[in-house]
């Protein structure tokens, strides 16, 4: 299969033993392309600097809504200088996080609405995180969103209804490991739906790993599995399934 894993945290330290095997692994599986995300500004040039080694490999920089509190002043500015790097297409990640809420509230949606503006400025397209904060998330996008370049909600965890008026908007959704969970019927119902031109997958690795490896670090040569299932939803071939969405990544990234 020719596979997009368009969500990685290859810089996590939980790679810190055997990342270029790691790496070899994804290209050995048909990882043809890879976007390594940033969470911090370190994280977010770790991810350029592993992008300039690797050439399947592309970064993208942001503020996590973990990392919402640390910033610091002048963060966007330093953004801003890191995005200029021929590697980076793409901002992220960035949003809203309610499950642990390791940053307050209002800092994490300032941060989202920042960040959510320098894409428009820069030309990005924006990878979002959204955990239980769904209505937040719809709502900052509803104001904020007009003019952005593309985007995606990634490891998508909301209703139908939220997909589809994220879809409306022209964003893309991406599906995570949880899709392989035998208790997921919601996930599974919503990524039979969702228009074929506008899904993407994503392993999130080291996080969220499929069946049959549950419990274990996951990591991008199992995205395979991911669209394994998403194509069994739905009744199609698995390697169309895995171009459709190499295709659709390539063109919200801009990657040539």
């Amino acid at each position: 299969m020719n596979l997009f894993d368009t969500h990685v945290h290859l810089n996590d330290a939980n790679f810190n033993d055997d990342r270029e095997e790691v790496i070899r692994r994804a290209g050995a599986a048909g990882v043809a392309y890879l976007i390594n995300v940033g969470i911090s500004l370190e994280s977010s040039l770790e991810s350029i600097r592993l992008a300039e080694k690797y050439d399947f490999i592309y970064a993208a920089i942001g503020i996590h809504p973990h990392n919402a509190v640390d910033a610091g002043p002048g963060y966007l500015e330093r953004l801003e200088k890191l995005a200029a790097h021929p590697r980076v297409v793409a901002l992220g990640e960035m949003g809203l996080d309610y499950y642990r809420d390791l940053s307050p509230r209002p800092v994490q949606q300032e941060l989202f609405r920042e960040q959510l503006k320098l894409a428009k400025k820069l030309r990005l397209p924006v990878i979002i995180h959204d955990r239980e904060a769904h209505g937040d998330i719809l709502d900052i996008l509803r104001r904020e969103g007009a003019g952005l370049p593309g985007g995606v909600l990634h490891c998508f965890s909301g209703s139908w209804e939220m997909a589809a008026e994220c879809l409306a908007m022209g964003l893309y959704i991406s599906i995570a490991g949880p899709v392989t969970f035998p208790k997921a019927p919601r996930l599974k119902d919503i990524a039979g739906r969702i228009p074929p031109e506008r899904l993407l997958v994503e392993t999130d690795a080291p996080y969220l790993t499929p069946v049959p490896y549950r419990g274990k670090r996951n990591e991008p040569a199992r995205v395979a599995y991911v669209v394994e299932e998403i194509a069994r939803i739905r009744g199609v071939d698995k390697e169309m399934l895995a171009k459709k969405c190499t295709d659709n990544g390539k063109r919200l990234f801009q990657i040539t």
